[in-house]
């Protein structure tokens, strides 16, 4: 990003919050459907650090939000939190915390994410910001958990397959026995060709109970592919 493109969006920022809380507040008003949080979560709005959308099917990220509600989570571990579209739909699920996790520098919007928690509810978010292939992040994960364990993980960070290899590979111990991992974008047409989760997803599901969560057969992009512990 240019200088002149960072002093504007610096410029812009306090409208965006501004804008951004309002719509946090009609959405907290009162008590929402996980149908109409999914909803929001597709159409909540903003923009630059306070924009909230979620790239997914609705059909497909409703009948996900559907099996974790069932394991009626405490705790729900996320990496990739991108523009925290899901992070609004596992903070009116997680009933005790979600961390996400994302490589880009989450601070800017805190004030708006760890507000994302309905307002009767004790779940906290908390946001982690670096590479989650790196030791050293996975390391502040476990700390943050402290030997606990998280009820459902959400991977939908590094789309190459050996990105979101490592991801399962580094982040699977610490879900729950009777848990879920979920992964996005599975479908084999994607448009974007360093997206390559298909692969892996084959390889993975070899041999295991697994589900799929697909709109279309046909389709191009998403899919969600979900494997219990």
């Amino acid at each position: 990003m240019s200088m002149l493109a960072q002093l504007s969006r610096k410029m812009r920022a306090p409208f965006h919050r501004g804008q951004a809380l309002r719509r946090l507040v009609a959405y907290h008003a009162r008590e929402r459907s996980l149908e109409e949080t999914v909803d929001w979560a597709m159409n909540f709005g903003g923009a630059g650090h306070f924009r909230i959308k979620t790239l997914q099917i609705p059909a497909e990220i409703l009948g996900l939000a559907q099996r974790v509600e069932a394991l009626q989570p405490q705790r729900i571990l996320e990496i990739g939190t991108a523009r925290a579209g899901t992070l609004l739909i596992w903070c009116r699920l997680a009933s005790e915390e979600v961390i996400t996790c994302d490589l880009r520098d989450l601070a800017p919007a805190a004030e708006l994410f760890t507000q994302l928690p309905p307002p009767a509810s004790s779940c906290r978010v908390t946001l982690l910001s670096g590479d989650s292939h790196d030791p050293g992040f996975r390391q502040r994960v476990e700390r943050q958990l402290a030997g606990r364990q998280v009820d459902f993980l959400f991977i939908d960070g590094d789309h190459s397959e050996a990105g979101v290899e490592a991801d399962y590979r580094d982040y699977k111990h610490l879900v729950r026995p009777g848990g879920l991992i979920a992964f996005h974008d599975i479908v084999a047409r994607q448009p974007v060709a360093s997206t390559r989760v298909h692969p892996f997803w084959e390889r993975v599901k070899q041999g295991q109970a697994y589900e799929e969560i697909i709109a279309d057969p046909n389709q191009t992009g998403f899919g969600i592919g979900l494997l219990p512990v």
